[in-house]
């Protein structure tokens, strides 16, 4: 199998750790690095003059050719979807996006579908810190009736967020619940919070069906993601218990994994 040629947009603490991660996949190459142009010079350096990188532009501007990737992953944030997914997918290049909390933005998923029409390829919505999305996505195939998703972390975790307005994060003693409604609020007003919601009503029922409930504990150290399913298939419970990134302990370190995962599985004899 050829090798596969990288496009990454994005070189925080994901971008960073899927990088290394690959070093040793020669089927694997990341050949180009899209950072804003502020952070251009400094990841030059960072990188130590082994990779260009390149200055945000539109994908589908590249032309066919060595230069042009075989495929885009997005490891940016939610911005990176509307500067480079959209016209890498309408120019034809296939995309990853980690970001999916995006997707619950009006209208953002019939636009990707659109351009990944448009260029006659497709969008892969990666897993991200959450599991069992395989089984989720079979069994809406059957017909779900509820998605219920639980987000716990440590009080400090939530910093930053529309908890802090009822919450003395600080000096929480017990676990509280601060927030219950849809996947679609939940997105909302915890925009940085949103991608495992996302995922879950992406693959299920949708993200005013699928209920959310957001909890500040004190008694956990880790992230805690934990959701159950009802529908024609029966019933199913996932929990995962995840550790974060020793660079970003506000990123999980599944998220990194699925990224990988999902670049293996295009040059594996085997994928999965």
């Amino acid at each position: 199998m050829s090798q596969q040629r990288i496009a990454m947009v994005g070189f925080g603490a994901i971008g960073r750790a899927v990088f290394g991660s690959l070093q040793n996949e020669p089927r694997l190459k990341i050949a180009q690095i899209i950072v804003r142009e502020s952070r251009r010079q400094d990841v030059q350096a960072e990188l130590n003059d082994l990779m260009p990188t390149s200055p945000a532009k539109a994908l589908s501007s590249v032309p066919a050719g060595s230069d042009r990737p075989d495929l885009v992953v997005e490891c940016a944030g939610h911005s990176a979807i509307e500067a480079h997914v959209l016209p890498a997918l309408s120019g034809g290049i296939p995309c990853l996006v980690v970001s999916t909390g995006a997707l619950s933005a009006p209208g953002l998923a019939e636009r990707l579908e659109a351009a990944a029409s448009k260029g006659h390829t497709q969008v892969h919505l990666l897993s991200g810190a959450i599991a069992g999305i395989d089984a989720l996505a079979a069994a809406k195939i059957a017909g779900l009736s509820s998605v219920v998703y639980t987000g716990r972390k440590p009080p400090l975790g939530w910093l930053g967020t529309p908890a802090e307005e009822t919450l003395d994060l600080k000096n929480l003693k017990e676990s509280t619940r601060f927030f219950s409604g849809s996947a679609r609020d939940a997105a909302r007003l915890f925009p940085k919070n949103a991608n495992v919601a996302a995922t879950l009503s992406l693959a299920g029922i949708g993200l005013d069906e699928t209920r959310v409930e957001l909890y500040a504990d004190p008694a956990v150290k880790q992230n805690i993601h934990y959701y159950e399913a009802q529908g024609a298939f029966g019933f199913m419970a996932v929990t995962v218990k995840g550790k974060t990134l020793a660079s970003n302990p506000k990123t999980s370190a599944l998220t990194v994994y699925s990224v990988v995962r999902a670049l293996q599985n295009l040059v594996l004899p085997i994928a999965i």
